[in-house]
C-alpha cells in the first residue's frame, strides 16, 4: 500500500514538473532570434469578425527564407485584422501586405538587443526552475502529511524524498539545458 501511495504522488509531481519544463521551453520559443519562426506570431490574438482568435487558427505559415515569414490567412477578408494584430504586437516588425499574404522580414539583431534577450530568457528559466521547485514542495508536503496520518513510515518518507530530490534535479537540468541552447542561439550571428 505504501509503495502505491508514494508512486502515485511521484507520478503526479513528475507530470507537474514535465509541464513546467515544457512551459519554459515554449516561453523560450517565443523569443525572437533574428530567424523567422511561426512560433513568434501563432499565438497573436486577432479580432476576426468580432471574435478574438489565435492567428494559428485563421492562417497558415511558411518560411521562404531564413529571415522571412509568410502568413497566408485562410480567408482573405482577415488580412487587415491580421496586419493590425501584428502592428499592435510588441514584435517590432512591420507587415507587408500584398493582397493575399502578409510578409514579415526579420532584421538581424544588434548585439545589445541579443544581450537583453538573454536576460529575458534567463528570467524565464528561473521561473521554470521555481515552478519545478514548487511542484517538489507540494509533493513533499503531501508525503509528510501521509507520514503524519500513519500511511507512510519514516523510512518510506526518507526514500521518497531522495527520489523527489533526484527528480527535481533532473527537471532543473532540463530547464538549464534548454536555456543554454537558447542562449547559444541568441548570441550566434
Amino acid at each position: 500500500m505504501n509503495d502505491e501511495i508514494v508512486s502515485l504522488v511521484m507520478e503526479e509531481v513528475g507530470e507537474r514538473m514535465d509541464k513546467a519544463v515544457a512551459h519554459a521551453r515554449s516561453d523560450f520559443a517565443s523569443i525572437r532570434t533574428g530567424r523567422a519562426s511561426p512560433t513568434l506570431v501563432e499565438k497573436l490574438v486577432v479580432d476576426y469578425h468580432g471574435t478574438e482568435v489565435p492567428l494559428q487558427q485563421i492562417a497558415g505559415f511558411s518560411v521562404p527564407e531564413a529571415r522571412q515569414l509568410l502568413i497566408s490567412p485562410y480567408d482573405r477578408s482577415a488580412l487587415p485584422a491580421v496586419e493590425k494584430a501584428i502592428q499592435h504586437s510588441n514584435l517590432g516588425l512591420t507587415p507587408s501586405n500584398d493582397g493575399n499574404t502578409i510578409r514579415l522580414s526579420f532584421p538581424p539583431l544588434t548585439q545589445e538587443r541579443r544581450k537583453e534577450l538573454v536576460k529575458v530568457v534567463r528570467q524565464m528559466a528561473e521561473e521554470g526552475r521555481v515552478a519545478v521547485r514548487n511542484a517538489r514542495r507540494g509533493a513533499r508536503q503531501e508525503l509528510e502529511k501521509l507520514e503524519k496520518e500513519g500511511e507512510l513510515t519514516a523510512d518510506d518518507l526518507t526514500r521518497a524524498e531522495k527520489d523527489l530530490d533526484a527528480m527535481t534535479r533532473k527537471h532543473e537540468q532540463q530547464v538549464d539545458e534548454a536555456l543554454a541552447a537558447k542562449e547559444k542561439e541568441l548570441l550566434e550571428d
